[in-house]
């Protein structure tokens, strides 16, 4: 699908090019979410044991920025995090405003057992591209994701 916008041809150009790559994350994700490479996690939840699996203990504020969400939302996602016993909240022993995140053992449990399913599917979604279009696009979005502007 086109823009309906009627501008310049540079406006509409990154409109088409906008809509195409919004669709595409969209399209994504949805599939990867329907899948079952997930577990009954959200894709919020699942970046979130993730980067605890990979980095340890964070800040909520630390954990936001590493997976593009708001504080707001990382308090919901944390709170069901730890509804299922799958992270836990420890406050700094010298600095009782920091809040650490840490995963339970059953957080890394069942990241350990969902990281490989979930990797499969991704790769599996960019299995139609060449070696050389991994890196031309890698390129492309990795320009696009340093603007300054």
């Amino acid at each position: 699908m086109s823009t309906h916008y009627e501008g310049t041809p540079e406006e509409i150009r990154a409109l088409n090019t906008f809509i195409k790559l919004t669709r595409a994350h969209d399209s994504l994700m949805a599939r990867l979410s329907a899948g079952t490479s997930l577990d009954s996690l959200t894709i919020s939840q699942f970046g979130t044991l993730e980067v605890l699996y990979h980095l340890g203990p964070l800040c909520q504020n630390t954990l936001g920025s590493k997976i593009l969400k708001s504080n707001s939302n990382m308090t919901t996602v944390i709170d069901n995090l730890e509804k299922r016993g799958l992270v836990k909240r420890e406050r700094d022993a010298e600095d009782r405003r920091m809040i650490f995140v840490h995963l339970t053992p059953a957080g890394r449990e069942l990241i350990e057992a969902v990281l490989p399913q979930h990797i499969r599917a991704i790769t599996e979604q960019f299995s139609h591209f060449t070696p050389e279009e991994h890196a031309t696009l890698g390129e492309l979005l990795r320009k696009l994701g340093k603007r300054d502007t």
